[in-house]
């Protein structure tokens, strides 16, 4: 098991993730947006100068924290766009010698939807074609309880993935997300356990139809018992802050206290550690 954070969320600049993590004592990040820019997308010149001030730290990336199929690309848009941006990822993941990319499985157009079956039928077979190419890559889609078809219900999850039917198509559970899709958190987790080959941890309270995040375990998102479990059955992958407290990258919202933004990061990592210690098995 290893601890790792989505580290645009501590500040946008590489320097500053990095000194986070340190701060932590972690070796590992989970890169999104470097100055504001997704990590597959950065003109090639930064992306070699985030992947110099990486390695040059000691330090490796879980993940890459795509926004292949995410909640900013409706199932309506132009399948191509996720077609290159996975193509250009999959390099760039190999030289940092990442295994996981986190995607989700396209949200339904909100101005033109599909129907329900068209909007199944679009997301998996644009699915099938991304985690072909992720075999041919040699990595793996880590598919996230979000945004997208496959994020509606863990069922719908379940049926992405036998649908897909790939090696190179898994879940990373977010702990969070099942409390703002009105989903309950332990049951999703225990009908999609099975394929979790990564975890976000995220907490929330919905309070009047509003989103409130607060620290892990202080939420509806059952982080304590779903880490438990995860530790208690044998789970040796990354558990991956994403705070959300002072940072909400997909709706804009973000302090522009650079301080508040490192502090609430750094401060989430350790209660993680602490929750962590709590409940693994002795």
């Amino acid at each position: 098991m290893f601890f790792s954070g989505i580290s645009d969320e501590a500040g946008q600049a590489i320097e500053t993730q990095i000194r986070a993590h340190r701060e932590l004592g972690w070796t590992r990040l989970e890169l999104r947006c470097v100055d504001g820019v997704n990590l597959t997308l950065l003109p090639d010149d930064q992306f070699d100068h985030v992947y110099g001030a990486v390695t040059e730290a000691g330090m490796t990336v879980s993940c890459f924290s795509s926004a292949v199929a995410n909640w900013a690309r409706p199932i309506t848009c132009d399948a191509q766009i996720d077609i290159n941006d996975l193509r250009g990822a999959i390099p760039r993941m190999h030289r940092f010698g990442t295994k996981f990319i986190r995607v989700m499985s396209y949200p339904n157009d909100k101005d033109h939807p599909l129907s329900d079956k068209d909007w199944r039928d679009e997301a998996i077979r644009r699915m099938k074609t991304l985690a072909r190419m992720a075999e041919d890559g040699g990595i793996i889609l880590a598919h996230e309880n979000c945004s997208g078809w496959g994020g509606l219900s863990a069922d719908n999850s379940n049926v992405l993935l036998g649908e897909v039917n790939s090696p190179a198509l898994k879940v990373v559970f977010d702990t969070g997300n099942p409390v703002t899709y009105g989903q309950d958190a332990w049951e999703y987790y225990q009908k999609v356990r099975n394929d979790i080959v990564y975890v976000h941890i995220k907490d929330a309270t919905k309070i009047d139809g509003v989103d409130h995040y607060t620290f892990c375990g202080d939420g509806n998102g059952c982080v304590r018992k779903i880490v438990g479990d995860l530790l208690a059955t044998g789970y040796d992958g990354g558990f991956s802050i994403e705070p959300h407290l002072a940072a909400i990258i997909h709706t804009g919202a973000s302090t522009t206290d650079t301080d508040q933004l490192y502090q609430s990061y750094t401060d989430y990592g350790r209660r993680l550690m602490a929750l962590v210690d709590a409940v693994k098995p002795k």
